[in-house]
């Protein structure tokens, strides 16, 4: 039995290897169209503020197939069916817990313009239909991403929840639908699902460190799904579908050092290592992945530090960025040696270069598992790269009629407010994009329009260039207003208010916790002339990982405000339970006492006190009646019940009917 039993088990382990192969091949088929691919990827930055960036990235592709209706055997197959049926051009959705803190963690590099996103629920999606049929689709699309993602996004079906912008909203290529819901909870019932669509969950590959204990109690976390198609045909051909799956997690490690309790020390920053931050290691790729990486990025900031620091202590005067003096210098110190380094060129913007180490994980095993690990020797302090202006919205006024929105945009650059703008002869202009949705019972007044420019007002033609403004319609759309500034590139700092009337609403569109207020969504600030791209010297390796080409792409730069909470009049919900339980009350008694006055008996009430009054009279009172009787000549007569015990009834059942006549009357003129 024991030689049957080794060419059986090397029979099944051969098999397995094969189909996991076949799998991964993506099955080419005999006309010899391109295979679908799959590429898992982890990028670890350290940010200023002592925490740690992690940013999954996952990405799922489906070449265009001659067939209709084929298998899917890495691409998620419930994505391809809503991509068809509702002929989905591009799509995004993301869920986010927190906000992304623009001036600790920056706001000019690729990660938080296209990864930063406002609270709640984003959903924006391009139909490649006809105008007339986009709001049905929309409707549709909702419905079954709430279902397939276990969140309340059919909420957004409603006209009253979402918008059509025309130009201020990046993405806008026509056709365009978005929605916010800034309220909703993000939790685990939302990330189980999004899992799922990778082809090995979280059993496998860098998905393994996807711990929901360490996600959830981060600072902020965003998952994020975008999906682009090819297009569609007029034969009914399957199309090619890109499916980005990316989940932005801001952690803060723990501290491993016993010795920063001294004043020295205080200011390193914690070490940390991949164990540390989610409790779990590497323990080998994905199988159905074409590549599996972890990167470490060092801001253009952090690089310049090192540089600086390196010279103070070598003493060296020059420095030569090369991967093996830098990698192991002085400053800190990595638990695994990486396999490549990249090096940043130099922009205009930035005379400094980042550094982006790769290690390639399928070099690693159950039983070698990888655990990155970064060590800091000295304490380094530096500052990410923001935006050119930032970006805050606030609230003014008192009381529950009106009130004014406010955005204020204060410059982070000033030396370097010229680069990126236009020159428009020889002014020199800094184009500011502003999108906001305001929902129907604000009213907003679009000609009060203000604008400030370093606490100076001005004429709103002599800033803004162009304006795109739809009014809101009462329970049926929001108002949207989309600006293009265009501000001098020497601007401290500007200001937009506009004005606004507070609605009133029917009882029934409050919401459960309507004390708590009114959500106004995220206003966009985005600067076309600014694009947020990292490129790398080695262009030929680049191509092959989804996420560093992402990060050459030019994407304009963006940040969200924050979401405003306006207070609105609240009815008192607890009146009509005050109603309902008051004439209860006065029912109950009215009936009550009238039956209770109906159904008694006086008689038999008159009998019942005559005798209990004869049982409490003793011998002796009787006897010196008697004897009194005697003394008088006259004849003894029985001992009378107390004098007030029948008129005490008769008063009692009169006091009763004139308390329920009086009930009735109050009632009566309550009622009138």
């Amino acid at each position: 039995m024991a030689f049957l039993r080794r060419p059986l088990l090397l029979l099944l382990l051969v098999t397995h290897q094969f189909l996991q192969l076949w799998i991964a091949s993506g099955s080419v088929n005999e006309e010899g169209q391109k295979q679908e691919e799959f590429y898992e990827e982890l990028l670890l930055k350290p940010l200023p503020d002592r925490k740690v960036l992690t940013h999954f990235h996952f990405q799922s592709s489906a070449p265009p197939s001659t067939s209709n209706g084929r298998h899917h055997h890495l691409f998620p197959k419930a994505i391809s069916q809503l991509v068809q049926k509702f002929r989905v051009k591009e799509m995004e959705l993301s869920f986010t817990q927190g906000r992304w803190n623009y001036e600790s963690w920056g706001g000019f590099d690729s990660i938080p313009s296209s990864n930063a996103k406002p609270p709640g629920v984003e959903l924006w999606a391009v139909f490649d239909v006809p105008q007339h049929l986009i709001d049905a689709l929309w409707k549709n699309l909702t419905h079954t991403l709430s279902g397939l993602f276990c969140a309340s996004i059919n909420f957004l079906e409603s006209s009253t929840s979402y918008s059509a912008p025309e130009w201020s909203f990046p993405p806008a290529l026509g056709n365009l639908r978005y929605g916010t819901l800034p309220r909703e909870a993000v939790c685990t019932e939302n990330l189980t699902p999004w899992m799922k669509l990778l082809p090995c969950r979280d059993k496998a590959g860098i998905s393994m460190l996807l711990d929901r204990p360490s996600i959830y109690r981060g600072f902020y976390h965003s998952q994020r799904l975008h999906l682009t198609s090819t297009g569609f045909s007029s034969e009914g051909m399957d199309l090619g579908i890109i499916l980005e799956q990316t989940l932005t997690v801001v952690l803060q490690p723990n501290i491993q050092r016993a010795s920063l309790a001294r004043t020295s020390e205080k200011h390193i920053q914690p070490s940390w290592s991949l164990s540390s931050i989610f409790g779990k290691e590497v323990n080998g790729k994905c199988v159905l992945a074409e590549t599996s990486n972890v990167y470490l990025l060092l801001d253009r900031s952090l690089v310049a530090e090192l540089k600086q620091l390196h010279k103070e202590n070598e003493k060296s005067a020059e420095i030569v960025l090369t991967s093996e003096n830098f990698w192991t210098n002085s400053n800190f110190e990595l638990s695994a040696k990486p396999d490549r380094i990249f090096i940043e060129e130099s922009s205009l913007l930035s005379k400094n270069s980042s550094i982006l180490y790769k290690f390639e994980i399928e070099k690693y095993s159950e039983f070698k598992p990888f655990d990155l690990g970064l060590t800091w020797k000295i304490p380094v302090g530096w500052m990410c790269q923001q935006a050119p202006l930032h970006a805050s919205r606030f609230l003014m006024g008192s009381g529950n009629e009106r009130g004014a929105i406010a955005i204020s945009l204060i410059s982070t650059q000033p030396s370097e407010g010229s680069m990126g703008a236009n020159f428009d002869g020889e002014r020199c202009e800094l184009r500011v994009d502003v999108f906001q949705v305001v929902p129907w019972y604000v009213k907003v007044y679009f000609h009060s329009l203000q604008v400030f420019v370093d606490q100076q007002p001005k004429a709103v033609s002599d800033i803004i260039g162009t304006i795109h403004v739809s009014p809101s319609k009462d329970k049926v759309s929001p108002g949207v207003m989309e600006l293009a500034l265009k501000l001098p590139c020497n601007v401290s700092s500007a200001a937009l208010t506009i004005e606004f009337d507070k609605g009133f609403l029917h009882i029934d569109e409050y919401p459960p916790d309507a004390n708590q207020g009114f959500d106004i969504p995220s206003a966009i600030v985005s600067f076309p002339n600014f694009h947020a791209s990292m490129v790398f010297l080695e262009n030929d390796y680049l191509n092959k990982s989804p996420l560093l080409s992402k990060f050459q792409e030019k994407s304009p730069v963006m940040s969200y405000t924050e979401v405003l909470l306006v207070p609105l009049t609240t009815p008192d919900f607890s009146m009509p339970y005050n109603v309902i339980t008051i004439t209860c009350t006065v029912f109950a008694l009215y009936f009550g006492s009238l039956l209770n006055a109906l159904r008694r008996r006086v008689a038999e009430e008159e009998r019942f006190l005559k005798e209990k009054a004869a049982k409490k009279t003793g011998r002796i009172p009787l006897l010196l009646s008697k004897l009194s009787a005697k003394l008088r000549g006259r004849r003894p007569e029985p001992p009378h019940p107390p004098p007030g015990s029948s008129s005490l009834v008769n008063s009692k059942l009169v006091l009763k009917v004139v308390l329920v006549a009086g009930l009735a009357v109050c009632w009566q003129y309550y009622i009138s």
